[in-house]
């Protein structure tokens, strides 16, 4: 068949043909770039697995790219049209907002698992906007904006494919045109999902109900979900419904940090050795440091990756220690996780909006200061199409020693959020940073335990995920001492959209 005009190995190249196959009778043709109606009762469920740098992401997008090019209609979580029987469609899917920001920079418009499982409920007078740059519609004339307002909101469109980016352009707030959100009461079609070992069950179950057609792209030596006992929900799978890429593809630039991650296969290599091994290539590469402290100054925008919870407390007492921050109350820059929605099951709607906007388990967010009223937080969700938002907050500061954390302010309920300038390395799963810092003595620690999961030394799976979340440097911490900062923490770096959203305008009662 025709490949995509891109050099693909040849596993890659039998990926895709296989996958190409596989959709023939469930009527995708992707050779010929033709279509049939879906058809109920056919399904699919496959997985491409590979480790870091072996082409997943590519393969990904090019598959994506070849489906659009059939005329499949693209969901983006943003907006979605009037549904149509023999519409097919497709849907690329991660965990988290992270993940599905790396997958966005390189032209997939990628959303979040909860972005496609609650769709938007639009006023009916700015979906008329929403029809029209979807091309469904005629040019609406709409009484609140002038001809100026819809010529941005189609040229914002054009260049970036987002309808509430375009309808904020026209100078709406988020606000105006989405009225709600609603769990979704009919399936999709194609599903893509990206860091799918990070997946659990019930997402899984979430995601067959939602498509017929699902196709998991996961790296099999990465942590598995807490609680899964160290399975994937690919493991499960036949098979012949796997697909593994093996070929290494990031190593135009000869990548030391994927040379170390590789080299934790060895069943040979210790960890005295492979520490060895990391002193060995900073000597030569500056893209690997072999660091006697903690840098402070990263830690406000790339946390700490750690293994244990006591060291995540301490270091992020010490950041906070450190920038003269006061126990009751954050300052604008410092980073925070979200821990979570607490609402109870009457405020079910409140719940969507937080999840839908981006504050989902997990969520990496700089606080940017107070809100308009008590216990309200406006903040940066990083990674979030529209990143920053107004929400009632519950922050919490666990310290050393202490059972309970100390919280300096906080909604009755709303999001929560613990903070984020150390990470333990299953929370950093399905996120990447320019420059990662891993904290080696937590690691030492593992390895002397003696733990093993699924067939592999606990202390290298931890190292092989928190080393391959390092895009461009990778700094290995080897003692527990942390520098002190070179500069005040600031939310200058943040850019901030057209229009900032509100979210939760009132507090629940």
């Amino acid at each position: 068949m025709t490949l995509p005009a891109i050099t693909f190995s040849h596993d890659q190249a039998e990926a895709f043909d296989r996958i190409a196959e596989a959709f023939l009778p469930l009527g995708v043709d992707l050779d010929e770039g033709s279509l049939l109606p879906p058809r109920e009762g056919q399904s699919m469920v496959w997985a491409v697995l590979g480790k870091a740098g072996s082409g997943k992401t590519l393969l990904l997008s090019e598959l994506f790219k070849a489906l659009e090019d059939c005329g499949v209609e693209v969901v983006s979580g943003d907006y979605e049209s009037r549904r149509r029987k023999d519409r097919r469609s497709v849907a690329v899917l991660a965990p988290t907002n992270k993940a599905a920001s790396v997958l966005r920079m390189q032209g997939v418009p990628a959303t979040t698992i909860h972005r496609i499982i609650y769709t938007p409920v639009y006023d009916p007078q700015y979906e008329r906007i929403a029809e029209w740059l979807a091309g469904e519609g005629e040019r609406p004339e709409i009484e609140a904006l002038t001809d100026a307002a819809l010529d941005r909101a189609a040229a914002f469109y054009k260049i970036n494919r987002s309808i509430p980016g375009a309808l904020a352009a026209a100078g709406l707030r988020g606000s105006d045109f989405i009225t709600g959100w609603k769990r979704r009461d009919e399936p999709l079609d194609i599903g893509f999902v990206d860091e799918a070992s990070m997946l659990d069950d019930k997402q899984f179950e979430d995601l067959q109900e939602i498509f017929p057609i699902l196709i998991l792209f996961g790296d099999p030596a990465q942590l598995a979900p807490v609680n899964q006992s160290g399975a994937m929900v690919f493991d499960r799978l036949d098979e012949a419904a796997k697909l593994e890429l093996h070929r290494i593809h990031r190593q135009e630039a000869s990548s030391p940090i994927l040379d170390l991650a590789h080299a934790l296969s060895d069943p040979a290599l210790g960890f005295e050795d492979f520490e060895r091994l990391v002193e060995e290539t900073a000597q030569r590469d500056d893209r690997v440091v072999w660091a006697s402290r903690v840098e402070v100054d990263l830690m406000a925008r790339s946390p700490v990756l750690v293994w244990r919870n006591a060291t995540r407390i301490r270091l992020i007492q010490a950041f906070r220690n450190v920038h003269g921050a006061p126990e009751d109350a954050l300052l604008p820059g410092e980073p925070l996780i979200c821990d979570g929605i607490e609402l109870p099951l009457k405020h079910r709607k409140r719940r969507l909006d937080l999840e839908a906007r981006g504050l989902i388990k997990g969520a990496q967010v700089v606080y940017l200061g107070p809100g308009r009223k008590p216990g309200f937080s406006r903040l940066h969700v990083i990674g979030a199409p529209d990143p920053q938002v107004s929400a009632a907050s519950i922050v919490k500061i666990e310290k050393p020693d202490e059972e309970e954390p100390f919280i300096p302010f906080a909604a009755r309920m709303g999001a929560t959020f613990l903070h984020g300038a150390a990470v333990t390395i299953h929370k950093a799963q399905g996120s990447q940073w320019e420059t990662v810092q891993v904290f080696a003595p937590d690691l030492y620690a593992a390895a002397r335990m003696g733990r093993v999961e699924a067939g592999q030394p606990l202390w290298k799976r931890l190292a092989y995920v928190a080393i391959t979340r390092a895009q461009e440097r990778l700094c290995w911490v080897v003692r527990n001492r942390l520098s002190k900062p070179t500069h005040p923490l600031t939310t200058e770096d943040l850019v901030a959209p057209a229009v900032p959203l509100e979210l939760a305008a009132e507090e629940p009662d």
